[in-house]
């Protein structure tokens, strides 16, 4: 199906443009709108008489502003059909051949990783940003613990949810992977203990095994968190650290309430554990409800793991740890031994983003709320058979399968064209083969597409087939 957007449309998001020459900022402000997202790729643009009348402008300001379009790589020209929005490259240069199973499968449907794309207002920030970066060249660039005004407005957020913090409780890092991975530097050694969620984001726990410490496992169940097995691991093993996801765990989606945090915190103190709260997915709330008070507030030794990547765009590759003082000596020391700081341009976006954060992601959870209940309504209508509870925000479903098999269904998935991780990659010690992520990362049609060929993947598996091994990103 043709996707094509009216002028009547266009003219209302390309707004009061800059008309000297008009031509050249109506060009500007259409690269803006499809590099953004707001005017998706393949999406035929109005006429050039269309857009004429309903800018109000000449015939050759459109002509020109389509031809520059072109130039630049955002617009195609199709004999008999019009003028198709684009990017430049085409969409294969958003791919990465260490993610996918081979060369050449751009168009396959990839729900491996939970990542969605950029929303509206990212390459807005950007250009803001690129504003201001002059002012930074004089200087050497890094901040080890980032930028002032950005763990000012950080911290700001943390205030906002009732966690009362200082900008220098805040370390800002090149995403919340190396901010585990430092955390794992400062406080673990080998042969230390670290209690993590069963099942578990993989790659977090690769992070924490590279400081030599010993994972122990805690599950979590399709119901959620069983806080007396909990309590029962934490006194058995009396573990360092204790690495968790209370607000949409990942893979399964569930949310730890404020007295399952209490009860949580208090097995901590008992053991002298410190908390490593992941909170990559808290503000993936998509019904509009509110979301239970920080980890942090119920065991203030807490140290708290912040991303971008989920509430933006993961490209910005920006996370940050929120520490108590004196944890954060250590966290420094160790970071140092890492690298010296995020890059600056990216911080400047993030701090733009932060000024008014609703603006982006109440359209960001628009979209994912829409592509959550297409997903859940595929998987009911197409796989009846599969259990799984409906995630009320996240990225992902986490469906329980009549019968051991994931990892076959997976591997038949992908000769279909849908890329997908089954449990056992999220298994802190193995099995977890009865489950199977399906992020709803991707366009309602396509996840719908996406379900009808993983369908057809269950009906024919045999039993036995394995996948090639993936790189899993989040």
């Amino acid at each position: 199906m043709t996707r094509s957007i009216s002028a009547a449309r266009v003219a209302t998001l390309v707004g009061d443009f800059d008309r000297s020459p008009a031509y050249a900022g109506l060009a500007d402000e259409l690269r803006l709108l499809i590099g953004d997202g707001r005017i998706a790729l393949d999406t035929r643009l109005p006429s050039e008489r269309e857009l004429t009348e309903s800018l109000g402008v000449s015939r050759t300001t459109v002509t020109r502003a389509y031809a520059e379009l072109r130039d630049h790589g955002y617009a195609e020209a199709r004999r008999g059909s019009g003028t198709f929005t684009r990017v430049p490259a085409g969409r294969h240069r958003v791919q990465d051949n260490a993610l996918l199973p081979y060369s050449g499968d751009e168009d396959a449907i990839d729900l491996n990783c939970a990542a969605a794309s950029a929303p509206p207002g990212i390459a807005a920030a950007y250009q803001h940003a690129a504003g201001e970066l002059p002012a930074y060249l004089g200087g050497h660039g890094y901040f080890p613990a980032g930028l002032p005004q950005l763990q000012a407005a950080i911290a700001a957020t943390y205030d906002a949810r009732g966690l009362p913090t200082r900008p220098e409780q805040v370390m800002v890092t090149p995403g919340a992977l190396t901010a585990t991975a430092i955390v794992a530097q400062a406080f673990t050694g080998p042969g230390d203990r670290v209690l993590v969620e069963d099942p578990v984001y993989p790659n977090a726990t690769l992070a924490i095994r590279h400081s030599g410490a010993r994972v122990i496992p805690s599950e979590v169940d399709p119901g959620g968190w069983d806080l007396e097995a909990v309590g029962a691991a934490l006194r058995g093993t009396h573990p360092k650290l204790a690495y968790l996801i209370p607000d949409f765990q990942n893979p399964t989606g569930h949310v730890m309430t404020d007295d399952q945090r209490a009860t949580y915190a208090g097995f901590l103190r008992r053991t002298r554990t410190v908390a490593v709260v992941d909170e990559a997915h808290q503000s993936l709330a998509l019904d509009g409800q509110q979301m239970p008070l920080p980890f942090a507030v119920h065991s203030p030794g807490a140290i708290t793991i912040g991303s971008a990547s989920k509430a933006f765009w993961g490209g910005l590759r920006l996370g940050w740890i929120r520490a108590e003082d004196e944890q954060m000596l250590r966290l420094t020391r160790a970071r140092i031994g890492l690298d010296l700081g995020a890059p600056v341009l990216e911080q400047l976006v993030l701090t733009h983003l932060l000024s008014d954060p609703d603006a982006v992601v109440d359209e960001h959870r628009a979209r994912l709320r829409e592509q959550r209940d297409a997903l859940v309504a595929a998987v009911a209508a197409r796989l009846p058979d599969w259990r799984f509870h409906r995630p009320r925000g996240g990225l992902a479903l986490w469906c329980q399968l009549p019968r051991p098999g994931a990892t076959a269904v997976a591997a038949e998935a992908e000769r279909r064209g849908v890329i997908l991780a089954p449990g056992p990659v999220f298994a802190a010690e193995g099995g977890l083969d009865r489950f199977l992520r399906i992020p709803w990362t991707a366009s309602a049609d396509r996840l719908e597409e996406a379900v009808t060929r993983l369908a057809a993947a269950w009906a024919a598996v045999g039993r036995g087939d394995r996948p090639r091994p993936r790189i899993l990103v989040a």
